[in-house]
């Protein structure tokens, strides 16, 4: 079990970092769902681990960060359904 966790926490690890560089270098947007997705997987993933381990300060943390993402993932999926305006 304690592999599986750490598994679990090194992808979360890397989704998380790949998000941020990924923006960061300008190829996903931050409004996108591909960024969103990744946030919010990756926040899952650690917080999965940090709770496994007992720390609570990081698992809580990444309870938010997963709540971001699927805040995030909703706004992407309404901003595509609307219809877009005429020019």
């Amino acid at each position: 079990m304690e592999l599986t966790v750490g598994i679990i926490g090194w992808m979360g690890t890397v989704l998380v970092v790949a998000a941020y560089g990924l923006l960061t270098a300008r190829r996903l947007s931050a409004g996108g769902w591909m960024y969103q997705a990744m946030n919010l997987i990756g926040g899952l993933a650690l917080m999965v681990n940090t709770a496994y381990y007992s720390a609570w300060p990081s698992a809580v943390l990444n309870l938010v960060w997963f709540g971001i993402g699927l805040a995030g993932l909703i706004q992407s999926r309404r901003r595509r359904a609307e219809p877009q305006p005429a020019e």
